[in-house]
């Protein structure tokens, strides 16, 4: 079996409205706006907040994320938010530094203040875009050189997130400590490679070579390949076809992929959301990727429809995670089939967030979601701070 059926629901059956989606969005920022309070900045999930102190910081699933989407829905001309961003970054920043939020009772990566999505790093990146400081810039630059030796190898804790926030970095200032920042970090994370041409995560206690988004193969292929030169890149994209091609899972014209390698052997049941499984494969390496292979991975991921309210309306393991690699898909073929399928994920992960209480993060919340269907009203795929 693919993926469990269980966990899905039908898509609506609503039609898609361009007008109808950009007031949702202006509701959602709105709602946003009503619930951030100075001191304890944004009331936090449970499940987002697990053994984690409140409030939540970090650009995964606490404030930075939600000034970072507030702040692109605003320059796209979507919503105005009530909030001085800038401001807010930077209480978030100093509330970082209180009480970092990272996870009680569990075992985290050495560097784990470093981490992009977990770490410092990510409130820091948001804090700088918002100010300009150069004190942010300079703190920044020194949490992405720390992380260039890391046990984690994913784009939530390791390199290959760092890697991210120096990319980012170096197109926004030119300036030339960040392309050397940028050629260190890829230089290193190239070198870790193994003769599969993938990368050991030690994450959690755990040792596994992942071929996922979040913690895997195509997000660190996805982060890597803009740093290196065109034989390299090329180098790694024929590596990263030949793994998947592999370890693909197919039935039909369907396909997904397990966690690593092996998991499939072990029992492991593949799971279908942008974490891991084809609908992160697909929007993860969407320009290179066997277009068969995409194809049936984006097939799947439509098929199955949308995730229950177990797993929510976001963009990790969600609605518009998954949506997401339907507008990929129609990116990478220009397919308007693909468009339409992706809106309508965008139409029921709105439902969703309106049938729910209101859920303030960037990866599993609101702005998430506000964010996906921005992208479905241009019709382009521009995954969130990775993408």
């Amino acid at each position: 079996m693919l993926y469990r059926p269980d966990a899905f629901e039908p898509l609506t059956d609503e039609p898609w409205n361009a007008r109808r989606v950009r007031a949702a969005v202006r509701r959602i920022v709105a709602r946003t706006d009503r619930a951030f309070d100075r001191v304890e900045l944004w009331p936090a999930d449970e499940w987002d907040a697990w053994r984690a102190p409140t409030p939540l910081k970090n650009l995964y699933a606490g404030a930075a994320g939600v000034v970072w989407a507030l702040d692109r829905l605003r320059e796209r001309g979507l919503a105005e938010t009530g909030l001085e961003l800038a401001s807010v970054a930077e209480t978030t920043l100093e509330a970082w530094r209180r009480e970092p939020d990272f996870m009680r009772e569990t075992e985290l990566p050495e560097r784990k203040e470093c981490g992009l999505l977990s770490g410092e790093t990510g409130v820091l990146l948001v804090a700088w875009r918002l100010t300009g400081e150069r004190a942010l810039a300079d703190d920044l630059y020194a949490r992405v050189r720390a992380n260039v030796v890391g046990e984690a190898e994913d784009v939530m804790w390791g390199t290959p997130g760092t890697l991210v926030a120096a990319r980012s970095m170096l197109e926004a200032t030119g300036e030339p400590r960040w392309r050397d920042a940028c050629a260190e970090s890829a230089e290193a994370l190239w070198a870790r490679r193994d003769g599969s041409g993938l990368w050991t995560q030690r994450l959690y206690g755990k040792s596994f070579r992942g071929l996922g988004t979040a913690h895997g193969l195509v997000g660190n292929a996805a982060a890597l390949r803009p740093a290196l030169d065109r034989e390299r890149r090329d180098e790694l994209e024929q590596s990263v076809n030949a793994v998947l091609a592999e370890t693909a899972l197919v039935e039909g014209d369907l396909a997904n992929w397990p966690a690593t390698p092996d998991a499939t052997r072990r029992g492991s049941e593949p799971r279908l959301q942008w974490c891991w499984g084809a609908p992160g494969v697909v929007v993860a390496a969407s320009d290179y990727l066997d277009e068969e292979l995409l194809a049936a991975g984006a097939r799947l991921t439509e098929r199955a429809g949308a995730p229950t309210a177990e797993k929510g309306y976001g963009i990790c393991h969600g609605t518009a995670g998954n949506g997401y690699a339907l507008l990929a898909a129609f990116e990478r073929t220009g397919d308007e089939a693909w468009l339409a399928g992706a809106r309508r994920f965008a139409v029921h992960a709105l439902q969703q967030v309106e049938a729910g209480q209101g859920r303030h993060s960037l990866w599993t919340g609101d702005v998430g979601v506000a964010h996906f269907a921005a992208d479905c009203l241009d019709g382009r795929a521009c995954y969130p701070i990775l993408g």
